[in-house]
């Protein structure tokens, strides 16, 4: 599989095609992927100069808002959310982000039906059920043991 560059100069990767069609291959329920390259309107990606000053600034958002994403990962903050929607603006732009996010949306989907499984269901329902079953043993162990004691009672 090779790249090759459009009319205005945008890297165009070939998708699979099928056995003998020639068709983009789909998964069932799944949309086409759009084709890699930039985003940018036809007039800037015909000015090389406005074109590399479009890159730059979408670099620089993209990363304000990655490096806002990452503070939020140890700050109060949607951390994770943050950081996939500046890799969504580099992927405006650069195919690097393109197939990051191709690829993270394959395996997010993926751990999405597996996590539909019946017995991963099953399983993961025993499971939550014996830790609950557990911690609620440990906390009578402890009330048996030890009482109640609400730290605003005053002995009189």
């Amino acid at each position: 599989m090779h790249a090759e560059s459009d009319e205005r100069g945008s890297v165009v990767v070939p998708t699979t095609a099928g056995p003998a069609t020639g068709d983009v291959t789909e998964g069932p329920g799944t949309a086409p992927e759009r084709e890699l390259g930039s985003r940018a309107p036809g007039f800037i990606q015909a000015s090389r100069t406005l074109h590399l000053s479009w890159q730059v600034g979408v670099f620089v958002v993209g990363l304000a808002v990655v490096g806002a994403g990452a503070a939020m990962l140890v700050l109060p903050g949607p951390g994770w959310l943050v950081i996939f929607g500046g890799m969504a603006i580099w992927a405006t732009e650069f195919v690097w982000a393109q197939l990051v996010l191709r690829w993270t949306r394959r395996k997010v989907t993926e751990a999405a039906q597996k996590a539909l499984d019946p017995r991963v269901r099953r399983r993961n329902m025993i499971l939550t059920t014996i830790g609950l079953v557990i911690i609620a043993a440990l906390l009578g162990i402890y009330v048996w043991k030890f009482g109640i004691v609400m730290p605003w009672k005053i002995a009189a």
